[in-house]
């Protein structure tokens, strides 16, 4: 399809044998060789997976995964998610039918995000009834294109398949088999201690627990039903549930590229990477998760693994290369001015600009904080007068103003907690 469209481009559906960059080629699974002048990876990062080769333990990372969840959910009574980034957020909020049990190693969720008080305006939100009717999409919608898999078709842990964009679960049913809304517990400050089938845990005589009448810390009481599988976490509780959902963050997906190719990679496991996305070898560049940013960045941007910078470091890496063949040069893009992202939570909408937790600021900063229970949650991080970063969670229509203020970095010292004054219409004082 992608052919069709553009007739300067060859789609090639094969995995990557070997990358032989003195020769400039690429060596494919299928033994075809490809000699290219410029190259880009963009293999993206795999997950950090809590126990390799098990059956109940599932990575969502891309989207045959996800399909692949979506059919183990249609059987679940209840499941536990491992992880505190985006795709554990989504997940909880998201899953019908089904009795939930989080294990966070925060104090809070989101700790990824949020801060504490974020975290609690959001937690509400799991006990309450979800909303028929979910917030509007004002962006492009990013699904996948062509045949569907079929029925039954499982997924090969060895391939990737296409990236999750952040629509990734809208054409998924994530219901299990029980009848009501939402039902999640939280274990926080804990890890995974230990992973047992059902045989090894009956053997090892310990007890497991039932699921908590609510979020709190209420007593439980022994579980007499068996399960699949068994979690005990670092806090001495173990829960029996269908499978597992390990969403404990991804590592970059380098090592089909390393074999005989000196790379210069980054302390979080990515190949290093330019001002203009090039690595450390010769006609041969790097976007998204794969790469870490290795230049000096811009005080108000800071590299994260999400979907959204993945495609605006594509985006740039071609402009790179284009430029390159041409002889002509190019200047950083804009996006790396500021980090902006905006996503979705709980059915609120979620912008996150320039330093908005704070990063690397140390102690000399203020925060802001304005809070509407069950509307609004913003927070403004402010360093020297001057706006550094914001989250702003639900429709606050302040994220343009903000976004603004933090790149022309004004001294807003004289206009101290007006700024957040609700009576006060600040998008057309500084319009």
């Amino acid at each position: 399809m992608l052919e069709n469209r553009f007739p300067n481009i060859k789609v090639i559906e094969c995995g990557v044998k070997q990358l032989k960059s003195e020769e400039h080629c690429v060596l494919t699974e299928d033994g075809i060789q490809l000699v290219y002048k410029k190259l880009c990876l963009c293999a993206g990062a795999k997950p950090k997976l809590i126990y390799e080769g098990n059956p109940y333990v599932l990575g969502i990372r891309d989207t045959d995964s996800a399909q692949e969840f979506q059919k183990q959910l249609t059987k679940a009574k209840r499941i536990m998610i491992i992880g505190n980034g985006g795709i554990a957020l989504e997940l909880a909020y998201e899953i019908e039918g089904c009795e939930v049990i989080w294990a966070i190693k925060d104090k809070a969720i989101g700790n990824t995000f949020f801060d504490a008080g974020a975290a609690e305006f959001l937690t509400s939100k799991l006990i309450a009834e979800k909303p028929e009717t979910k917030i509007a999409h004002k962006r492009t919608r990013y699904t996948t294109e062509g045949k569907k898999k079929e029925a039954g078709t499982k997924v090969n842990a060895g391939n990737i398949g296409s990236a999750l964009g952040p629509d990734w679960h809208e054409g998924l049913n994530l219901k299990g088999t029980k009848e009501f809304s939402h039902k999640v517990h939280i274990e926080t400050m804990c890890e995974v201690k230990n992973v047992y089938l059902q045989q090894e845990f009956r053997l090892s005589k310990k007890k497991s627990l039932t699921f908590p009448r609510d979020y709190h810390n209420q007593p439980v009481t022994t579980d007499e039903e068996l399960w699949p599988v068994y979690v005990e976490l670092t806090n001495e509780k173990i829960y029996g549930c269908d499978f597992i959902v390990s969403a404990t963050g991804v590592t970059p997906n380098i090592e089909p590229f390393l074999c005989g190719n000196n790379f210069e990679v980054g302390e979080d496991g990515g190949l290093k990477v330019d001002d203009h996305m090039h690595t450390s070898l010769p006609d041969i560049y790097a976007a998204g998760d794969i790469c870490t940013a290795s230049w000096q960045p811009s005080p108000l941007w800071q590299q994260m693994r999400l979907w959204t910078q993945a495609r605006q470091m594509g985006w740039y890496a071609a402009k790179c290369m284009a430029a390159a063949t041409l002889g002509d040069s190019v200047d950083m893009d804009f996006s790396f001015e500021l980090f902006a992202h905006v996503t979705k939570f709980f059915n609120y909408k979620v912008v996150l600009l320039g330093k908005y937790n704070a990063q690397n600021l140390g102690s000399d900063h203020e925060l802001m904080l304005r809070c509407t229970k069950g509307q609004e949650y913003i927070k403004v991080v402010m360093q020297d007068g001057r706006m550094m970063g914001a989250v702003l969670i639900g429709e606050t229509n302040l994220e343009e103003t903000f976004e603004n203020l933090i790149l022309n970095q004004m001294n807003l010292s004289s206009y101290g907690e007006d700024l957040l004054d609700p009576n006060i219409d600040i998008e057309d004082y500084f319009d």
